[in-house]
């Protein structure tokens, strides 16, 4: 039995799009003798489509897609993610659900039973689960079809009651097919590994995993599709971050004892690729095609500068200069050097009768009052309202610049440096920022070096430097990726080894930052916690220590 992995990119609701991807690539599976193709999970209308799962024109839609697929499914079957309705008369509204397609019917259908709710997934939400597991017949073959978290009882903190692949296991499968859709972060590969080769050891069969890929705002998926032999080995994988169509013969490779050499990148490529191909598609599935950012000098923004060159071309980007009276002459330098070295257009539009215009309004209003932040701020809200208008004018799309680390403190404005349409490194921490900036450098200085080396700042007030109000970016990083990531309480962090005020603070910085994220643009996910739909936290509360 030959078995074609397609992976794919599918793009959320456009039926007509995603059925010519998927027909095109069952007529060239079958043209190269396949007897099988397998999609991805939800690759009928696309994944995660939410609320449209409520929307009863979406669903016929589905439905209308599964009949067309089923159609060109003609002297060959496939494997293929839908939602269908419930109709047992009880329970949620809609299956998760895989089903195989042959002779222009759907003959087999099995449901997903798993259903995750935790981080950005939200299933239970929308789907009922299956109650009662068994494999199925396919041309001679037992098979144990499966959806994505069906394989992911692994013990840990989401760990589920009953083993799914125990119970197929006891019908001796021939084959274990786990269709996926598996968000990126850069530590999920290893773990994805170890579930799935967990999984042939248990059932003593081979596996075939595929993955979708490509980006839906927030969230990325990296493919990176898998074929198991019986031993657990891997004997093929497929792109990462790209569309790939591989085969694979049950018999003959999935039973060899022989292995390829994993792909190897680092996190920070990873990282990379995975926030181009979110910039890429953002654009691509938006409609969008011209994209501005506020240019500064600094890291952050010269960081996004050239992700965005890369992703969309240097000629659909503009970058917008607004020097103020604080602005020093090499941010300036440093900023049209990156304009030099990336090609994209810039303008220059200094701020400084714009915030005094303000500051003048708002005299009487501010008698008697020391100057502060509200000061700095304003300026921040100068250059947003700026590069809002510049969008708004020219329809270019705005790109916010802003790191996970002030993210994450609170060191951003409202309405100023905090708008934009997506965030492209919002899930990037201060630290990662610099290994990233000089992964970009890898081949040729693209961000300047001065960019990279020279103390971070604002520069809102004179001389100001981020450390004026926060630790050292290292010791910053490590405490939050403990409280974020790791989702351990400031106490235990004290537990650790990390002094206590300092973790008070942060901690505390943390929690009152929690409603400016809440009006932040979404996030490019690169992480194991972004902000955002993965991270669900009260905007008023009394937080423990």
């Amino acid at each position: 039995m030959k078995i074609a992995l397609a992976q794919l990119n599918y793009h959320i609701g456009n039926f007509e799009a995603n059925n010519q991807k998927i027909i095109q690539a069952i007529q060239t599976a079958k043209s190269a003798g396949a007897d099988l193709v397998v999609f991805a999970e939800l690759a009928i209308g696309g994944y995660p489509a939410k609320d449209l799962l409520r929307n009863l024109s979406y669903l016929t839609q589905c439905e209308q897609s599964i009949a067309a697929i089923a159609d060109a499914c003609q002297g060959i079957a496939c494997i293929i993610g839908a939602p269908i309705r419930n109709q047992d008369g009880e329970g949620k509204a809609l299956y998760n659900a895989a089903l195989l397609l042959e002779d222009g019917n759907v003959s087999q259908t099995v449901k997903k039973s798993l259903l995750p709710d935790y981080d950005v997934f939200d299933e239970y939400r929308y789907f009922e689960p299956n109650k009662q597991v068994n494999c199925i017949p396919f041309r001679g073959k037992t098979i144990a079809l499966t959806v994505c978290e069906d394989l992911w009882d692994d013990d840990g903190p989401n760990s589920y009651v009953g083993d799914i692949m125990l119970e197929l296991a006891k019908e001796n499968p021939d084959l274990i097919i786990n269709i996926a859709a598996s968000p990126f972060s850069y530590t999920h590969f290893e773990s994805r590994k170890n579930v799935l080769s967990r999984n042939v050891i248990k059932a003593n069969a081979p596996l075939i995993y595929v993955n979708q890929v490509g980006a839906h705002a927030d969230i990325i998926f990296d493919g990176r599709s898998l074929a198991f032999n019986r031993k657990a080995e891997i004997i093929e994988e497929l792109n990462a971050f790209d569309e790939d169509l591989q085969f694979v013969e049950l018999e003959k490779d999935l039973t060899a004892e022989r292995t390829i050499t994993i792909s190897t990148k680092s996190e920070i490529a990873l990282i990379h690729d995975a926030l181009i191909l979110g910039l890429r598609d953002y654009f691509k599935k938006s409609g969008f095609k011209k994209a501005v950012l506020g240019l500064s000098g600094g890291l952050d923004s010269a960081l996004v500068a050239a992700l965005a060159c890369e992703a969309i071309g240097a000629e659909n980007v503009l970058s917008v200069l607004m020097p103020s009276i604080y602005s020093s002459d090499h941010s300036l330098k440093d900023a049209l050097d990156l304009v030099k070295n990336t090609g994209c257009a810039h303008q220059i539009v200094p701020i400084k009768d714009i915030a005094n215009a303000f500051e003048t309004g708002l005299a009487d209003t501010f008698a008697g009052k020391a100057p502060d932040t509200t000061e700095e701020n304003i300026q921040a809200r100068a250059r947003g309202t700026i590069l809002m208008a510049i969008s708004n004018k020219f329809g270019n799309i705005l790109l916010n610049t802003s790191n996970k680390s002030e993210a994450a403190v609170g060191y951003g404005t409202l309405y100023g440096d905090m708008t934009g349409s997506i965030s492209v490194i919002g899930d990037v921490y201060k630290t990662q920022a610099y290994q990233l900036a000089n992964y970009i450098n890898r081949d040729q200085e693209i961000i300047p070096i001065n960019t990279i080396v020279k103390p971070p700042s604002a520069e809102l007030r004179p001389d100001q430097k981020d450390s004026d109000s926060l630790p050292p970016y290292d010791i910053l990083d490590a405490i939050l990726f403990q409280l974020i990531e790791m989702e351990k309480s400031a106490s235990e962090l004290v537990n650790l080894g990390f002094e206590e005020a300092l973790v008070q603070r942060i901690s505390k910085l943390l929690n009152n930052a929690e409603f400016k994220r809440f009006q932040a643009p979404p996030i490019l996910r690169v992480s194991p916690k972004a902000f955002g739909s993965g991270r669900a936290m009260p905007l008023v509360a009394k937080y423990p220590f």
